[in-house]
């Protein structure tokens, strides 16, 4: 396996995604997997995902929804001061 990516995103920041069907939407990094380069923004690539009943735990089937993760070339960091996508982190 490759050795992981040092990532640029930490869990906090403020993103904006710059391309796929969710690009031009904001949010917080929720998660950070550095071994794959991929992040989890919340409220941002939500998919619907089936689950089945289980009678033992009394959980109901249905669908359930839940942010997926997006690379992290898709997103771009937000500036806090000027509220504008930024390569580069504010020291």
């Amino acid at each position: 396996m490759d050795k992981p990516t040092k990532m640029k995103l930490k869990k906090g920041d403020e993103v904006v995604v710059i391309a796929g069907k969710d690009k031009g939407k904001r949010g917080q990094v929720a998660k950070v997997t550095p071994a794959t380069n991929r992040v989890v923004v919340a409220g941002v690539n939500v998919v619907k995902k089936a689950t089945k009943p289980n009678p033992q735990t009394g959980e109901g089937g249905g669908f359930t929804e839940k942010e997926a993760s997006i690379h992290a070339s898709n997103v771009m960091l937000v500036d806090p001061t000027t509220q504008k996508p930024t390569r580069k982190r504010a020291e």
